[in-house]
């Protein structure tokens, strides 16, 4: 039995997330929250013109996820062991502050301020890390259309933001885990290292793991 009731799988576009989500949901029978990004109608729209729609994706994202936050942490399931999600709620100011104007981005903190506090906190953040070529190799190997063009820079800036962040929260549980050199998907050894991993003591800041 698990130690955690909410855990959140987090990582850059492309660094298996999801999956790896999927797959620890799956085998502990946990309550799975999975983020409907797919459904933001502005997502297309920001790829081909980042500058006009950023606002408008963020705004969007943001409401989104602590709808359906809020909705899955404050049901209870006597059936589930704990709680792992694909996504921090916290990553909205991340990509926020990556793709929005010092202007929009003072108002948007200023509304993610008002609504965090309306959210439980997870027991432990698993950031995946792997490098800017990795990244493109999966996100061309699921080959979402809106995702392929993509570019290096925006990937690289986006991880710089998420560790950037994460080393300035020192209240919480962070595990970064570098992912570059292993396959959890396709091989089991990897994924019970990975699992592991996940699910052993940490204190309170950041813990690093290379496999």
């Amino acid at each position: 039995m698990t130690h955690y009731d909410f855990l959140c799988i987090e990582g850059n576009i492309g660094a298996g997330k999801t999956t790896l989500s999927k797959m620890i949901a799956d085998e502990f029978n946990a309550r799975l929250i999975l983020e409907q990004f797919e459904d933001n109608s502005f997502l297309p729209k920001f790829y081909e013109d980042p500058d006009k729609y950023a606002f408008p994706l963020e705004l969007s994202f943001l409401a989104e996820r602590f709808q359906q936050l809020k909705a899955e942490l404050t049901a209870h399931d006597l059936f589930r062991s704990f709680t792992v999600s694909d996504y921090f709620i916290n990553k909205s100011l991340i990509f926020a502050r990556s793709t929005l104007k010092d202007d929009e981005y003072a108002l948007f903190n200023k509304l993610f301020s008002i609504i965090l506090p309306n959210l439980p906190k997870p027991n432990l953040i698993v950031f995946l890390h792997a490098g800017v070529e990795r990244l493109q190799q999966n996100i061309q190997k699921r080959g979402r259309v809106y995702e392929q063009k993509i570019m290096d820079g925006y990937l690289l800036k986006i991880q710089d933001a998420y560790l950037a962040y994460l080393r300035t929260q020192k209240d919480m549980k962070i595990l970064i885990i570098n992912t570059e050199n292993i396959d959890f998907v396709n091989n089991s050894e990897h994924y019970a290292k990975i699992k592991e991993i996940i699910f052993s003591d940490y204190p309170i800041g950041i813990t690093h793991f290379s496999l």
